[in-house]
């Protein structure tokens, strides 16, 4: 499958530190391609990836004070959208402006609606309803009058995150220092609790930060650390009592709460948004209502089992999980979009239908393979044009790649397997007096089609 994946350009893809959309869209990149998937990035230029990137931005303009933000986006997007037709699928990572390029191309287009900053965009994707895909991120972050194709949680790479069962004794608050993540709650927490608090994260409301937060830094009973990057993330969560979660708004998801469980750290977060659909309360962590409830929280963490909290994520929340289903959407919108000749190993063209001879155009994803199959009342020939794949005639199975043919005789048990990373692409010819699909017998088949 030719994917093109468009990432935000405020940060790096993966970020140095913040930028949790491009942490995602880097996840769900690199996830991808080691699945098989041609994938093209698009995305700053010092991004790094084993995709094919694509760049007309050479940092994030959150990196360099020197980018003119909206100009920046306006060169990415449409870099994409003036390459749309080499790609099955755009997968935008970008929020609302991209879909106002979607009427351009033929290429379907798929969102994940990373949130909504305010209601003021919503008339966006209201216009593109229908008209391309939108996944949400959780249950909770859904707008009613949106119609969606699925739910897909957040992922994360397990790999990142050690286990920690012997923690220390303090609380850690990691995220945006602005009202909405609660950071002057965490503080109060913590004084309250008389427990000592490291925070980290970037600074994205400085007269919050002056008002509230910066006055309690005492660098004994209250840390700031800034951002920080991934292996003193791994640290600092995987050590903390717990984290403070008190937010103040509805939440999309929140990756730090799966980052810090999947240390074993379990989490205090007020109840609203997405937090119900990550946290089971008494068991990973606790759903509470205001400090006072938090407070008491912070006394009964003792109860928590660190390692119910790890399997929280390695049953619900990794990348494995996540690209499982971003493939599954991927392929229910070509189904939607190709029309008859679309199928769960990839797609057909027919190029010429006539009584006694038919032309068919077959691509196969990497990894899929079509039915073990006969047919009773035609020959076919097959050319191959890109890629490569392993075709399997009677008790024989033979690679064969590009220029290569092979002709199947009327009732030869016959399937073919794309054994490479790219699309395998071949002419099939029929000759006989029938072409119609019910003359598929199926002896086996992935899709359960039998």
């Amino acid at each position: 499958m030719r994917i093109a994946m468009l990432s935000p350009i405020a940060w790096r893809t993966p970020p140095r530190h913040y930028g949790p959309w491009e942490k995602v869209a880097s996840l769900l990149t690199e996830a991808l391609v080691g699945l098989g998937h041609d994938v093209t990035l698009f995305a700053t230029a010092d991004s790094i990836t084993r995709s094919t990137l694509h760049a007309v931005c050479s940092r994030g303009y959150e990196e360099d004070s020197d980018i003119i933000p909206k100009v920046s986006e306006c060169l990415h997007i449409s870099e994409l959208f003036d390459r749309a037709e080499q790609f099955d699928i755009i997968h935008n990572n970008f929020d609302f402006l991209p879909l106002t390029y979607a009427g351009l191309t033929q290429t379907p287009v798929v969102t994940t609606i990373h949130g909504f900053s305010s209601p003021g965009i919503l008339p966006v994707y209201r216009k593109y309803n229908k008209k391309t895909f939108y996944v949400s991120i959780s249950d909770a972050d859904r707008a009613e009058d949106l119609d969606y194709i699925d739910t897909i949680h957040h992922g994360i790479d397990i790999n990142e995150f050690d286990f920690q069962a012997d923690p220390e004794d303090y609380l850690v608050f990691f995220g945006r220092i602005h009202p909405d993540k609660g950071a002057k709650e965490a503080i109060d927490i913590a004084r309250a609790c008389g427990r000592r608090l490291i925070m980290a994260g970037i600074i994205q409301d400085c007269t919050y930060f002056k008002d509230y937060v910066q006055p309690f830094i005492d660098d004994a009973s209250v840390v700031y650390l800034g951002s920080v990057e991934p292996d003193k993330r791994n640290d600092l969560l995987g050590k903390a009592y717990a984290l403070l979660h008190p937010i103040n708004f509805n939440e999309p998801f929140g990756l730090s709460v799966i980052e810090a469980m999947a240390c074993g750290t379990p989490v205090i977060a007020n109840n609203r948004g997405s937090m119900p659909e990550l946290i089971r309360d008494n068991k990973n962590g606790f759903l509470v209502s205001g400090t006072d409830e938090a407070v008491s929280a912070v006394d009964r963490i003792r109860d928590i089992d660190r390692e119910f909290c790890r399997r929280t994520v390695l049953d619900h929340f990794t990348i494995d999980n996540m690209v499982k289903k971003y493939i599954r959407v991927y392929e229910r919108i070509l189904e939607r979009t190709m029309g008859e000749g679309c199928r769960p190993w990839g797609f057909y063209t027919i190029l010429s239908d006539e009584d006694a001879v038919k032309n068919k155009k077959i691509v196969v994803y990497p990894g899929k393979r079509l039915s073990l199959q006969r047919h009773q009342y035609r020959d076919e020939h097959w050319y191959i044009v890109s890629g490569k794949g392993l075709f399997t005639l009677d008790d024989k199975t033979v690679p064969m790649t590009a220029g290569q043919s092979v002709d199947i005789p009327r009732k030869t048990i016959h399937r073919v397997e794309n054994s490479g990373r790219d699309n395998l692409i071949f002419m099939e010819i029929q000759t006989g007096e029938y072409f119609g699909e019910d003359d598929i017998e199926r002896l086996a088949d992935d899709f359960g089609r039998l």
